[in-house]
């Protein structure tokens, strides 16, 4: 904070030049000053006014700067306090940081050594306070009342997430991709006794095989080559928070024991170390694929699932809650005009129905995305069937349209055989290029690089360089 917001100072000392000269010194560099002779008239002005720090004398009648202090921690937590005295032994100091000053002066002082302090303590009150703030603002945004559905199916998903948040048992978030099961994740921090720890996210799949079990537990300093200085891993990060592990299918199964042996022994090991590290985590795990059909397949430990699994969590898809996109609607209209700074948007009814009518196969995360590209290329206030995106509108649906091309076969359908075919062709379309395939597929990128490397899909046979796929 600097002089120029106005910060409002309190001086209290029984010694008029003294206080005089402080308040003038402190008045031209800015700041508001009020002063008062000793603790009684401070403790009055106090409840009379609110101020953003005070300096108070340590030797005074009646009321001495400590007892001052202690009164006013007690009654005003959030006013800093510094302490200023002639009798500087460092007891005294040590007592008072102990009672919560902020800092303390010794008499006699310089002027630069004044200001630089009551600076210092200002930022760092401004700081906490934009730490509370931010806070407040995580609380709110990641509360329940945040997550949209008044559907049978999501009034099943608060209830499990209300009941589960006080515990500290493992949770698994079933679903499709773009169905929230990070937001699910995160309002199970929020609304738990760990909201005020670390909520550390970690996308199994968007990490090289390489590198996993090193974002996972970390490593010591020359564990590998290229690993400089000591590394803290997720687990670490998290400790006394929640850990949140996203596509946890895509773990190679001997780092799946590994997390078994976290979850149940509640430590680690770091790459490159023989020392256990005690770590304080609550897991949420998630994944949009069939963790039992991975048991069968030995793609997936059936230890960890269950215990992963003591309290699962499925999300539907959006298709299967159509009456809660209007709702959802309404939440990224409002949301989409405060962030790219439009007036009042409103929505056609034509259109609404044709958005409640469509399948949305990247859930809602797609139809949030929709929503704001139809606002930012609206010209007008009201969003009409112009503003649709061309592959939504009506005989141009091409994903719906190709959906209903399948027919099931009467002796059934082998999924991933089905889902390996469809990958494959997207492949040989796009030339081996990710992002485009991912489109066609109605998947995000990360799932299907994921399913890339679960099918063995080499790049160079769709036209691309041997190594990681990316592009």
């Amino acid at each position: 904070m600097s002089p120029a917001t106005k910060a409002r100072l309190l001086i209290v000392d029984d010694e008029e030049p003294q206080r005089l000269m402080l308040a003038s010194l402190l008045g031209r560099a800015g700041y508001e000053v009020d002063a008062a002779r000793d603790g009684s008239e401070a403790l009055e002005l106090l409840h009379a006014s609110r101020y953003d720090l005070m300096l108070t004398d340590q030797r005074m009648p009646k009321i001495d700067g400590l007892e001052l202090l202690e009164r006013t921690r007690r009654e005003h937590p959030d006013l800093p306090v510094v302490l200023m005295t002639a009798y500087g032994s460092v007891s005294t100091a040590v007592e008072a940081m102990k009672r919560g000053a902020a800092d303390y002066l010794t008499k006699p002082f310089e002027r630069d050594e004044l200001l630089i302090v009551v600076q210092k303590v200002l930022r760092q009150q401004q700081l906490e306070t934009e730490v509370a703030d931010l806070h407040g603002t995580l609380r709110d945004r990641y509360s329940l009342n945040n997550i949209v559905g008044n559907s049978a199916p999501m009034q099943q998903v608060f209830s499990l997430i209300e009941r589960v948040a006080p515990t500290d048992v493992p949770v698994l978030v079933t679903g499709e991709t773009g169905t929230g099961k990070e937001l699910v994740a995160r309002a199970i921090h929020q609304n738990s006794r760990r909201a005020e720890g670390p909520f550390v996210a970690l996308n199994c799949a968007a990490v090289p095989e390489t590198l996993l079990e090193s974002e996972l537990f970390g490593h010591e300093k020359g564990a590998f080559t290229g690993a400089e200085r000591d590394h803290a891993g997720k687990f670490e990060q998290a400790d006394g928070g929640t850990l949140f592990l996203d596509e946890i299918a895509a773990m190679r199964t001997d780092l799946q024991a590994k997390i078994l042996r976290a979850i149940q022994e509640k430590e680690i090991q770091r790459l490159g170390s023989t020392k256990t590290v005690p770590v304080d985590v609550s897991i949420v795990a998630a994944t949009c694929d069939d963790l039992e059909r991975a048991i069968r397949e030995k793609t997936f430990r059936e230890d960890l699932y269950y215990r992963l699994n003591v309290v699962p969590i499925h999300l539907p898809p959006l298709r299967e809650r159509t009456e809660d996109i209007p709702l959802l609607v309404d939440r990224f209209l409002a949301g989409a005009t405060e962030k790219f700074g439009r007036g009042q948007v409103h929505m056609a009814p034509e259109v609404l129905d044709l958005l409640s009518g469509y399948p949305w196969p990247g859930n809602v995360r797609e139809l949030e995305n929709c929503i704001e590209r139809m606002v930012v290329l609206a010209q007008a206030e009201r969003l009409t069937m112009a503003d649709v995106p061309t592959n939504l509108q009506p005989g141009r649906r091409s994903g719906a349209a190709s959906a209903e091309l399948f027919e099931l076969p009467p002796g059934g359908v082998e999924m991933a055989e089905l889902e390996k075919h469809l990958i494959r062709q997207a492949l040989e379309r796009t030339r081996g290029a990710l992002g485009p395939a991912a489109r066609l597929l109605g998947v995000s990128y990360k799932t299907l690089q994921y399913r890339i490397r679960k099918y063995g899909f080499d790049r160079e046979e769709f036209g691309g360089r041997a190594g990681e796929w990316t592009g």
